[in-house]
This record gives structure tokens, sequence and C-alpha cells, in this order.
């Protein structure tokens, strides 16, 4: 099961407010600002600066 596309037309990103998009096959979300990729782990976006990684 996939990201519910009514929560990924609300998700943002915690530090930019910048909306995210599906990345590496839906195992992310990534900002297209400052970059960060959050993982999916369990069909559950894991929306923490933490959890996240930068990708350039």
């Amino acid at each position: 099961m996939a990201v519910d596309p009514e929560l990924l037309a609300i998700l943002a990103c915690p530090e930019c407010k910048t909306p995210v998009t599906l990345v590496h096959n839906g195992a992310g979300l990534k900002c297209a600002t400052c970059m960060r990729v959050y993982p999916i782990k369990d069909d559950i976006p894991v929306m923490l600066l933490d959890e996240a990684t930068v990708e350039a």
C-alpha cells in the first residue's frame, strides 16, 4: 500500500514548508528546496528532521 494521495497533497517539509514528492519508488518523500528525503516506513511518512537524509 502506498501513501494516500490526499495525505501526499498536504505533506510539507518541516524545515522549509515546501511540498514533498515521492522518490525512490515510493520509499521516500523529497523536498525540492532543501533536498531532504524523508523515509516512508510501514507506509507511514516519517517527517522528522533527524530521520531525513540530504541528497543532491
